[in-house]
């Protein structure tokens, strides 16, 4: 099958970050920012692997409050400091294979994310496009009717980065 381009319905969350684009986009490309804020409160994450560059991997344990564990994986695509990252979300294995993700049989394997930073008067605008690719419709349609949800889990994961970036 060949890449599908990202339909509706689609992902869309706008934060504003007290911090120039340059560290913010640091804080999503190096290994020691994103261990302090990538995952929803309560969360730990191990990398396995950060490679930026396109083509190169992001992979990574979540480690959950109750001692369960899921692994994911972010593959690059399009690296441009400090505006831009054009990368495909999935769930993976620990060998960083792309699988089902854990809580619902029909969820996409991957979804295409667009992330644009734009900075002004040394705050950053930080907005992220996702949707399904290579989806069928029942993909698409789970998808659709977990948007809510993936707003208030990245609304989480940006509090911590909100955070994280006040420190640094």
């Amino acid at each position: 099958m060949t890449e599908q381009q990202v339909n509706e319905p689609q992902l869309v969350i706008t934060r504003v970050f007290n911090a120039p684009a340059a560290l913010v986009f640091k804080a999503w490309t190096e290994p020691v920012g994103l261990a302090q804020w990538w995952g929803p409160a309560g969360t730990t994450i191990t990398i396995k692997t950060l490679d930026l560059k396109p083509g190169g991997r992001f992979h990574y344990c979540m480690h959950m409050p109750n001692g369960g564990e899921m692994w994911g994986l972010f593959t690059y695509r399009e690296i441009t400091p400090p505006q831009k990252l054009v990368f495909v979300n999935s769930f993976s294995d620990a060998e960083g294979n792309i699988v089902r993700g854990p809580f619902f049989p029909n969820w996409p394997l991957e979804i295409l994310n667009t992330l644009t930073l734009e900075e002004t008067d040394g705050k950053t605008t930080l907005t992220l496009k996702g949707g399904p690719i290579n989806a069928t419709e029942e993909e698409m349609q789970v998808f659709a009717t977990h948007v809510q949800s993936m707003q208030g889990g990245f609304g989480s994961s940006f509090n911590r980065l909100d955070e994280y970036l006040a420190t640094h």
